[in-house]
């Protein structure tokens, strides 16, 4: 039987083999059984280790302690354990800091307020061993203040405020304590003040918000050539510029007098403050020469001239004499002052002079100082003394009908009249310095020009102070 071509040639190409087949399935088979356990074997050790985990974190949760699951671990987010206050070591505690201030009571010492505030005894003996540091302490006043740092009831700090200006610092440092002052810095600042005088310097003054200690130093400076007893009238007038001292914006005190102006029964009189290098203060009038005299007009605080210097009729002789001197009538023990430099020629008593102080002068000029009560204590011939030296005392010894100062004025042995006398300046403004003088104080005349001129105008008394 013959056959057909097509099946022959089916034959002759049976197509591929299947046996080269088999080896390319097997791999793919293989390959995939090794991913599928790989997988498998990842996720068994996943849960373990978070099992384990979950484990080790049951073992040693606190009570408060939330257990977290592998399910909470996926879902975020986790939930943050609540706070134990309990579990805290509260054994550090912060120091109890306390300050207390205590105002210092009459009969107080430094020890009954040691004792008032509880503090050690032992505390105090070391403070007061500093030495001449904490001397200050030994002698507290009423009304003063002391400030105490306090820590845990030992005392860490003392502060022992003097005045407005200085206080004294202890400091606990270890086992001992250290002392040390402190200034503290005060802002200075510049003021003015005029007045007019309808009554007395002193309200007019006042009026003016100037205190009675700046007053007078008003009245020290103008003292040589003015009597502020005899001399001040109705209208006069006054202007100045001076300092003030504050502290934390709080006025602490007056400062100096640094320019004035009087202007006495139509006179004008001037005065600035001037410092030189080697830090001495002066006034002088604005052409350099000195404010100050070489004498005291008068010599000591009267309240009346009882008796003018010329011819009068003694009231104890009865008859006319010749008064070669001025009388002050004062209250019986008012200190008497030398009127200038010089040394005691006589101490004693004098005829009708009564007890007597006669002073020589540099060149020639003297003093006599006559009826006093007594002398000053330990006073001699020969003494040196200094202007406004106390040498006695106002009393009514000698020919007296009662207290007053018998007071001389002699030039070459020649009385003259002590409230008309041409007094001598003192040393005026070296030559080296005239010009720093004139820089310096320009500035206060030419304030002193327009206040002046504002005082003039017054409706009031007084002008009260302003700020430069």
């Amino acid at each position: 039987m013959a056959h057909s071509p097509v099946i022959q040639q089916n034959f002759k190409s049976p197509g591929p083999n299947p046996r080269k087949r088999v080896p390319y399935a097997h791999w793919a088979i293989l390959f995939a059984s090794v991913a599928l356990f790989g997988v498998i074997f990842f996720l068994i050790s996943d849960i373990a280790v978070a099992t384990r985990a979950n484990s080790l974190v049951t073992q040693n949760k606190p009570a408060s302690f939330q257990q977290v699951s592998l399910h909470d671990k996926i879902n975020l987010p986790l939930e943050i354990p609540s706070y134990d206050e309990t579990a805290v070591d509260n054994s550090f505690e912060i120091p109890e800091v306390n300050w207390k201030s205590v105002k210092v009571l009459k009969g107080d010492t430094l020890a009954t307020v040691f004792s008032k505030l509880q503090l050690n005894p032992k505390e105090l003996h070391k403070i007061v061993r500093l030495g001449n540091s904490t001397a200050k302490l030994k002698r507290l006043i009423p009304g003063e203040e002391l400030k105490f740092l306090i820590v845990d009831n030992e005392l860490r700090e003392l502060i022992y405020i003097i005045n407005n200006e200085q206080s004294l610092h202890v400091i606990k440092s270890g086992d001992s304590y250290t002392a040390s002052d402190v200034q503290l810095e005060l802002n200075k600042r510049i003021a003015y003040a005029a007045g007019k005088i309808e009554s007395s310097l002193f309200i007019a003054a006042q009026e003016a918000g100037i205190p009675g200690s700046m007053t007078m130093e008003l009245a020290n400076i103008f003292g040589w050539d003015i009597d502020f007893v005899l001399d001040v009238k109705t209208g006069d007038r006054f202007s100045l510029i001076y300092e003030e001292y504050f502290l934390d914006g709080k006025k602490v005190r007056n400062g100096d007098i640094l320019a004035a102006e009087f202007v006495n029964k139509g006179n004008v009189y001037r005065a600035v403050r001037y410092v030189d290098s080697n830090g001495r203060a002066e006034y002088y009038t604005p052409e350099g020469k000195s404010m100050r005299k070489r004498f005291l007009r008068t010599p000591v605080d009267f309240t009346r001239i009882s008796s003018k210097f010329g011819e009068r009729f003694h009231p104890v002789l009865n008859r006319m004499r010749q008064h070669n001197g001025v009388d002050y009538a004062a209250p019986a023990g008012t200190p008497i002052k030398a009127a200038g430099d010089g040394k005691i020629t006589f101490v004693g008593k004098k005829g009708g002079y009564g007890n007597t102080v006669m002073i020589q002068h540099a060149g020639r000029y003297s003093t006599v100082y006559a009826h006093m009560k007594n002398y000053k204590r330990n006073l001699r011939n020969g003494d040196v003394v200094k202007q406004g030296d106390i040498i006695g005392y106002v009393g009514s010894s000698g020919l007296a009908t009662g207290p007053h100062l018998h007071y001389e004025f002699r030039i070459n042995g020649i009385h003259r009249n002590p409230l008309t006398v041409n007094l001598p300046d003192d040393t005026p403004i070296t030559a080296k310095y005239r010009t720093d003088f004139q820089l310096n104080t320009q500035g206060y005349l030419t304030l002193l020009d327009t206040l002046g001129r504002t005082s003039v105008a017054l409706s009031s008394s007084a002008m009260t102070d302003r700020r430069l």
